[in-house]
């Protein structure tokens, strides 16, 4: 008994020495990440974890249903979709044709109303905040430089095009399993306006395409400053009023205090509510008859902007599969917002897990819900 005594002692010990640790070396944010990951028995950020930080509301206006397609759910998933499903926990697929819902699944304990993190499909709305804002004359073109905002990047050539389309030249180092990295500490930690911009540009900007979190972060803190507004309600004004959403929404916060909305990730909304973006920009920014997005910049947001980088244009990833053209709101645990322009179909899933990488852009299962969906839509 003195023995497993003296090992709990000194276990305590080494636990209290870790802490000092970390709030000496400023990692502190590594305890509130075990404390919501690990301890509510995860092993990553997940989508329902929402309720563990700040949020700002969303606000939406008068709600506009999405109409029913007259062939509503009479199609069946396909072996393989609901193989998929039940591997990756998929929490919500609907295919959108003719900008009616024609199918909608859920999972058990989720619903047409549940929210769910968007992860890194908030990187498309707040390009979409970018386009208001030049639309609404805060902020001058795709072209404006980010030191006009900020001193610090002054006599840097970075422009919030070069953000939005991940051609900063930003030294961020996007990783994501290491509980000391950049993303790491901006998803955790309490003051997410110091670590962004503690980032500097050490590469030459607009010249290819770079996936960094950073950049949309950045980009999101310039619209706010420009609009002198904060962004769950520039947000709410811009689009989510407009266009109908039939939910409030929350924007993730850094904490408390300084009250940064997440730009890079974290809009917990649902299904059908992320599927009108898609439809905003197939549409080309126009929203029951009223222009809510001027439709040069949802053309160029949806096509590449680097020849070299076929899959990404600004804010959107992109695809070519089976030869249809989609753009494509994409979030790190399989989140997606799948628009294919030339047959009027959206394919929103949203769920736990993803499929693995090849040597292609997507993971495995972003192809098969495209594949699946065309063969419910041809056997109905």
């Amino acid at each position: 008994m003195r023995y497993i005594k003296k090992f709990f002692k000194g276990l305590a010990i080494l636990l209290i020495l870790a802490v000092i640790a970390l709030y000496i070396t400023d990692y502190q944010y590594i305890l509130k990440g075990v404390r919501v990951v690990y301890m509510t028995g995860h092993t990553t950020a997940f989508i329902d974890d929402h309720p563990y930080f700040e949020n700002d509301v969303i606000d939406n206006g008068t709600a506009q249903a999405w109409p029913k397609h007259k062939d509503y759910n009479k199609a069946s998933a396909t072996i393989t979709l609901k193989d998929t499903h039940t591997e990756l926990e998929t929490v919500a697929f609907v295919i959108i044709k003719n900008d009616s819902v024609w199918y909608e699944n859920y999972a058990e304990e989720y619903g047409s109303e549940s929210q769910t993190n968007s992860f890194s499909m908030a990187k498309s709305i707040t390009t979409a905040l970018l386009g208001k804002a030049i639309m609404d004359g805060y902020i001058k073109s795709l072209d404006q430089p980010i030191g006009d905002f900020f001193d610090q990047y002054a006599s840097d050539n970075t422009t919030v095009g070069d953000l939005s389309s991940m051609a900063s030249g930003l030294d961020w180092v996007e990783h994501y399993t290491s509980p000391f990295s950049n993303t790491a500490r901006a998803y955790y930690d309490d003051d997410l306006g110091a670590t962004i911009l503690a980032q500097k540009v050490t590469e030459e900007p607009g010249k290819g395409f770079k996936y960094l979190s950073g950049n949309t972060q950045l980009l999101g803190m310039i619209i706010e400053k420009a609009t002198g507004k904060k962004l769950a309600a520039y947000l709410s004004e811009s689009f989510w009023k407009p266009m109908g959403m039939e939910q409030n929404a929350l924007w993730q916060l850094d904490d408390e205090d300084n009250r940064l909305a997440k730009t890079y990730c974290c809009i917990a909304s649902n299904a059908l509510d992320f599927a009108r973006f898609g439809k905003l920009f197939k549409d080309h920014g126009r929203w029951n008859g009223q222009q809510v997005l001027d439709s040069t910049f949802t053309q160029l947001a949806t096509r590449p902007r680097f020849e070299n980088d076929p899959e990404y244009g600004y804010g959107f990833w992109l695809s070519n599969h089976l030869g249809k053209k989609s753009f494509v709101m994409r979030g790190i645990l399989g989140q997606y917002v799948i628009t294919i322009p030339e047959d009027n179909i959206i394919i929103v899933r949203l769920g736990k897990h993803r499929g693995s990488f090849t040597n292609k852009p997507f993971t495995k299962d972003f192809y098969t819900y495209i594949e699946e969906t065309y063969t419910m839509l041809e056997g109905s």
